[in-house]
């Protein structure tokens, strides 16, 4: 492990370039009573009569389909020769669903069926080769839908965050009961025609958030991301509806994972623990899980978002990802 630290005098990233010059279609994808808008990234020369394996790419909580699940990860397993499908969560980005900006763990799992779904009635889709790949609080998503999702046949989480606990730990200032009271509150209120109470989670800029001295090393790297060209996108989601996290308090990951879990897995993660606790995570993870297939990929020095689309980060996994996911899938 490698000590954490403040980031605020480094703000060049060298970003990876995934090469990809494929097609891309846009399609609607159906879910409840709404369409998950999703991008299916084809490998180069892609030819509609052949069968290809595919790989379903969840993007992080406050993200969006065209970063890094899709324009990295899902432009790399595309150049590979899988149609990657990266898609919007519901409630927000291009995706339907009401009220907007809604983060649901457990419509953000089942969305990954929907996905499913679709590429199942796909001809040029092997559904026998179908694995699934999220990054941040996806890499958590992911693994949660896995252990139901038996249509998944190998799994990739990539600085995975299992939503539940940060919500339980930083996220609620380690008082989840007293947020569920306030969330309770505040949808009683919104219910008798209150205005929604909505919650941004980053600063305005990396000048903001350094005049705010929110200088902590995941904290600062996401707005670094999520608030430069680097990584800001217009359908990105860097805020939530309070009044409706409550289920995210009471969600968990990893339940059932020594159970359930079972499919070949890859964790990576970064050995710079922050706040996010993505470090911690992968590891409780890779111990708990009943898989007799798993890796444990931990990069030197990198932190939750080099493993976005930090060059030498992304390099370093995707060498372990794609003969990993050649193997079994």
């Amino acid at each position: 492990m490698t000590e954490s630290r403040k980031t605020g005098s480094n703000r060049h990233v060298e970003t990876y370039d995934p090469g990809y010059n494929g097609e891309i279609r846009n399609v609607r994808v159906p879910a409840l009573a709404w369409d998950i808008a999703a991008n299916l990234l084809l490998p180069p020369g892609f030819d509609e009569s052949k069968k290809y394996p595919a790989v379903v790419c969840g993007h992080p909580i406050g993200s969006c389909k065209e970063q890094t699940s899709g324009n990295i990860y899902g432009a790399a397993l595309a150049k590979e020769g899988y149609v990657a499908v990266a898609f919007d969560a519901s409630f927000q980005g291009e995706s339907g669903g009401e009220p907007r900006l809604i983060e649901d763990p457990t419509q953000r799992v089942a969305d990954f069926s929907h996905v499913v779904d679709y590429l199942v009635t796909q001809d040029f889709i092997d559904a026998d080769r179908i694995a699934v790949l999220g990054v941040c609080g996806s890499g958590g998503y992911c693994i949660s839908s896995a252990m139901i999702e038996r249509r998944f046949k190998a799994v990739v989480s990539v600085t995975g965050v299992n939503f539940g606990r940060l919500m339980n730990e930083e996220f609620s200032q380690f008082d989840p009961v007293a947020a569920l009271e306030q969330m309770a509150a505040q949808r009683t209120a919104e219910a008798r025609g209150g205005e929604p109470r909505v919650d941004n989670y980053l600063p305005a800029s990396p000048d903001e958030a350094e005049k705010a001295g929110a200088t902590e090393v995941d904290l600062y790297e996401a707005t670094l991301y999520y608030r430069t060209p680097r990584g800001e996108q217009p359908n990105g989601c860097t805020s939530a509806l309070f009044s409706h996290q409550s289920k995210a308090v009471g969600w968990d990951a990893f339940t059932r994972a020594e159970k359930l879990l079972t499919q070949p897995l890859l964790v990576a993660t970064g050995d710079v623990p922050g706040a996010f606790g993505a470090y911690r995570d992968g590891r409780e993870i890779f111990r708990r899980a009943a898989s007799k297939d798993k890796e444990l990929v931990e990069i030197a020095g990198g932190t939750h978002y080099d493993l976005y689309d930090n060059k030498d980060a992304v390099a370093q996994i995707l060498d372990r990802a794609i003969p990993f996911l050649a193997e079994h899938v």
